[in-house]
């Protein structure tokens, strides 16, 4: 059955600043901030939570199925994702608008500073998880505000497990609301970042944000990830590389593991590997889309770097 994974579809523009931010920035000056980051290297790329998360639980094996809101200019990118074998059912076009467009400049210590245009986003809640028939596995990612609340609700009135990931949006949310999508969601995933934003919001502490979900898991970066269920701390190993490249995107891909994991019934010990093994992968190359292996390859490196095989369901 195939994991319904609803969020935002768009376009990145990414610029690499050959420097450091913190080199131009003035801590004293803040209030008048005017700084401009001359970026030699620019490239277009497929992007958005959701067409991420796609892309990655396609290659993994997986059975994704996007419901998404775009514009006017996403033919190529509709025909990207038709050609993988994704299905572009749900995914509703707004001729009047464009795409979510997002620009982000990354510079040598992977800092990132992003601006972010929403566009048909805005009408992610025209989409319906009812329309979507067979989905028996869900995700609520990063999205417009009105369809992430609408969609989170709607998985719980049909009792569809779903992950709830609040992404760069959680700032959009209330207290109450953030607790309500914990109250409806089956899991929750946020990097630590988010995770400490979600304890100051909700005023909770992580062993009481965990109680309310079957898992919640933090994702740390170089330093792996956490999952917490059932009252215990599942540390899950990083996988070391040899250069990274580009952070861009690899939250998404870790997500797609844990998605694989549960769409297989694997234990989080193997899901959150296989998470922590595709981030690894898609960090050592440009944009969110681009690195590519067979499932043979995978399995390999997923021996080599955790000394055990990886399950086939």
């Amino acid at each position: 059955m195939p994991t319904l994974i609803c969020g935002s579809l768009a376009f990145d523009t990414i610029m690499v600043f050959p420097d450091r931010f913190k080199n131009y920035i003035l801590p004293d000056q803040i209030h008048i901030l005017n700084v401009c980051f001359v970026n030699p290297e620019i490239r277009r790329e497929f992007g958005g939570c959701a067409g991420n998360i796609a892309y990655n639980l396609k290659l993994l094996g997986g059975d994704p199925l996007p419901m998404g809101s775009v514009g006017k200019d996403f033919a190529d990118y509709r025909q990207r994702l038709v050609g993988m074998g994704i299905s572009d059912e749900h995914i509703l076009e707004i001729p009047e608008l464009y795409s979510a467009q997002c620009t982000i400049t990354t510079d040598q210590d992977n800092n990132q500073i992003t601006n972010f245009h929403p566009g048909a986003m805005g009408e992610a809640h025209q989409n319906k998880v009812a329309n979507a028939s067979g989905v028996s596995l869900g995700i609520v990612a990063p999205d417009g505000r009105d369809a992430m609340i609408q969609h989170a609700h709607d998985f719980a009135s049909q009792n569809i497990p779903f992950m709830f990931d609040p992404g760069q949006n959680l700032p959009l949310f209330s207290k109450e609301e953030l607790m309500i999508f914990l109250d409806q969601a089956t899991w929750c995933v946020m990097n630590d970042y988010e995770s400490q934003l979600m304890m100051k919001t909700t005023g909770e502490s992580m062993k009481s944000l965990a109680s309310q979900v079957d898992a919640l898991i933090v994702t740390r970066g170089g330093e792996g990830s956490v999952v917490y269920t059932q009252g215990e701390e599942i540390e899950i190993p990083q996988v070391v590389v040899d250069e990274a490249v580009d952070p861009t995107g690899c939250g998404d891909a870790y997500r797609a593991g844990l998605l694989l994991g549960l769409e297989k019934g694997w234990a989080w010990e193997t899901s959150g590997r296989v998470g922590s093994l595709i981030g690894a992968l898609k960090v050592q190359q440009k944009g969110t889309q681009n690195h590519e292996f067979s499932m043979d390859e995978f399995s390999r490196q997923y021996e080599t770097h955790f000394a055990m095989e990886l399950p086939h369901a």
